[in-house]
């Protein structure tokens, strides 16, 4: 019989050394968990730097295509002409090429989305009574705005014919952020219209005037909108590359015909000349292809389920969607913006550019440095209110993006950012600013970065 032998050596782990063991694994384990938490914060935060840097980059994008194209009366050019002498000797300018409105006012403020301005409330001239020129004020509009005012007034009020309807500012969502501005440009859509060809032309709608106003035969060439586009009862719009008439006309079939004012054909202060032998001559629809981009942030939900929002960039074109008989419409450009301001550079006489703000820009009349053109038929009485929002050359936009997602494991640091509008280029924490994330109904905890751009208006030709 073999018996077993046990060695006087051999032994298991002792109580301790299991102890000391499962501390030192604990400690491991504590390690490689803070050094993954460390991890996975930082790629949330380069993640969260990477998105907002996109979104603002197409923000800034998208706002250039627009703002360039501002003060467009006509759908080549905005002004030029005969040049005039400045109050500085030696020195000549431009003129302004301002559209000629024939239609009677109330036509003409029914045929404008989102205008703000009412005709006879100071300083705005009254209604007029005879032909007269765009007005300043109709082209181009901006408002600055603190989170609890807007100046030179507040754009929600509803005020034109067919209502301005944008959002109050507040904090729930739907609202517009608030301290935020809001700006609406104004162009020829230079995808619309018809050419207007030579009489007896083969093809192509062709233009014929009398004493009594213009008859247009639309015959829409391949690249061109169909004759339907243009609606009965809708402004027209004759324009070229030096002037253009605005006016009330009537379509039966493919035929428009324009009138004087008082006979069945239209309501108009005098029957249109159709400016015949002009070069580049188009047909516009006024009502639906004289495009008004309005730009203003909204209030929305952020997603993540608990009940944080953020602010979205709005691109609201002819009055928004609710307009749909100007094919209006309302499209949401990117999300994280909560702060959106504009600076507006004025040409002087001298040459240099002065940066107004709104309120400034608005202000101006016939008396104001850079006024020094005057448009070819003025309202009667009229000095001409806000003349420098058609003699702005370029629009400085300030934008601040958040990452939309709040990161509670920021440092201080990471929190601080930059907003040039208030005159804070130095990183500073966001309850230093004059509008706070907090009043706007924001939490701090989350990356913010300021983009600026400086768009030049290719409409204005000095």
């Amino acid at each position: 019989m073999i018996a077993s032998i046990r060695s006087p050596h051999q032994a298991g782990f002792t109580l301790i050394e299991l102890m000391v063991a499962m501390a030192l694994g604990l400690l491991v384990a504590a390690g490689i968990v803070a050094v993954f938490s460390s991890t996975s914060d930082t790629n949330k935060a380069d993640t969260q730097l990477a998105t907002l840097q996109e979104a603002g980059r197409f923000a800034v994008s998208q706002l250039k295509s627009d703002l360039s194209m501002a003060n467009g009366g006509q759908f080549c050019s905005n002004s030029g002409g005969n040049a005039s002498p400045s109050s500085i000797a030696g020195t000549y300018l431009d003129g302004l090429r301002t559209p000629t409105v024939d239609a009677a006012s109330t036509a003409l403020t029914s045929a404008m989305s989102d205008l703000t301005t009412p005709w006879g409330t100071s300083p705005y001239p009254s209604m007029p009574t005879a032909q007269y020129s765009l007005p300043s004020f109709m082209s181009m509009r901006g408002y600055d705005c603190t989170v609890t005012s807007c100046t030179p007034m507040d754009p929600s009020n509803t005020v034109s014919a067919n209502g301005f309807s944008i959002p109050g500012m507040g904090k729930a969502i739907g609202n517009r952020v608030e301290g935020t501005a809001v700006l609406t440009v104004r162009y020829m859509n230079p995808s619309s219209g018809w050419a207007i060809m030579p009489t007896g032309s083969a093809a192509g709608s062709t233009l014929t005037s009398s004493a009594t106003g213009v008859v247009i035969s639309l015959s829409p060439q391949a690249f061109e909108p169909n004759a339907s586009n243009f609606k009965s009862g809708d402004l027209a719009m004759l324009a070229n590359c030096s002037n253009a008439q605005i006016f009330a006309a009537t379509l039966s079939g493919t035929t428009i015909t324009s009138g004087a004012k008082g006979t069945a054909l239209g309501q108009n202060f005098v029957a249109p000349t159709g400016q015949t032998g002009q070069a580049a001559l188009e047909l516009f629809d006024f009502n639906r292809d004289y495009q008004t981009v309005t730009y203003y942030v909204k209030v929305v939900s952020n997603g993540d389920g608990f009940g944080h929002t953020t602010g979205a960039l709005i691109r609201r074109v002819n009055g928004g969607s609710a307009n749909a008989a100007h094919n209006g419409s309302e499209t949401e450009v990117v999300r994280g913006v909560e702060r959106l301001d504009f600076k507006y550079g004025v040409e002087y006489p001298d040459g240099t550019v002065h940066f107004l703000t709104a309120a400034q820009v608005d202000a101006s009349n016939s008396t104001t440095p850079g006024c020094t053109a005057s448009a070819p038929i003025a309202i009667s009485g009229s000095t001409d209110p806000g003349c420098l929002w058609r003699a702005i050359v370029s629009i400085q936009v300030d934008l601040l993006v958040d990452g939309q997602v709040p990161l509670y494991t920021l440092t201080p640091n990471e929190e601080q950012y930059t907003y040039t509008t208030e005159g804070i280029t130095s990183p500073t924490p966001p309850s230093g600013f004059k509008v706070t994330p907090s009043q706007q109904g924001f939490v701090d905890q989350m990356i913010r970065r300021e983009f600026i751009s400086l768009v030049a208006v290719r409409n204005f030709n000095p």
